[in-house]
């Protein structure tokens, strides 16, 4: 399986989800398991399927977050020389040359991005746009609701 881009802090994020999962949800829900079954029959247990189906999708999001590790590389801009060059990680400020509004984004994998708070997928039309490209430099992104010219202002190698 090829390789997915994560940044050091996503990385860190899904390695902490991943110890709560295991040493905190995995032992409450086996505790949870082993009460329902202490109630009676299994067929008509309620508590015991409920926990047996939180037991799985637990499971599942440890499998999911293990797959996505082992696939992970791992990007820390903050070890890279300074430059003003956009690449994966960076936080990048633009000006939006119709409103004149400046907005930063930081790029970053898929699984991390998260628009609410300007962090964008590599793969989004914004970033691909970005990507390659320095301070100064324009760049012209189809949006759903027409082209948008933005003119990179700043690039920065934070963590």
């Amino acid at each position: 399986m090829q390789q997915t881009p994560m940044t050091a802090a996503g990385a860190a994020k899904l390695e902490e989800e991943l110890k709560h999962l295991r040493s905190v949800e995995r032992p409450r829900i086996i505790q949870a398991i082993a009460e329902a079954r202490d109630l009676g029959d299994l067929k008509e247990n309620a508590e015991y399927h409920a926990a047996r189906e939180e037991q799985g999708f637990i499971e599942g999001r440890i499998k999911e977050i293990e797959a996505k590790l082992s696939h992970a590389h791992i990007i820390d801009v903050t070890r890279l020389p300074p430059s003003d060059k956009v690449i994966f990680g960076a936080t990048v400020t633009v000006l939006d040359v119709e409103t004149e509004e400046e907005i930063t984004y930081k790029i970053v994998g898929d699984d991390e991005a998260d628009i609410k708070i300007n962090l964008i997928s590599v793969h989004s039309p914004i970033a691909r746009a970005l990507i390659g490209k320095s301070t100064g430099d324009e760049v012209t992104v189809a949006a759903p609701g027409g082209k948008r010219v933005f003119e990179i202002v700043e690039v920065q190698y934070l963590a």
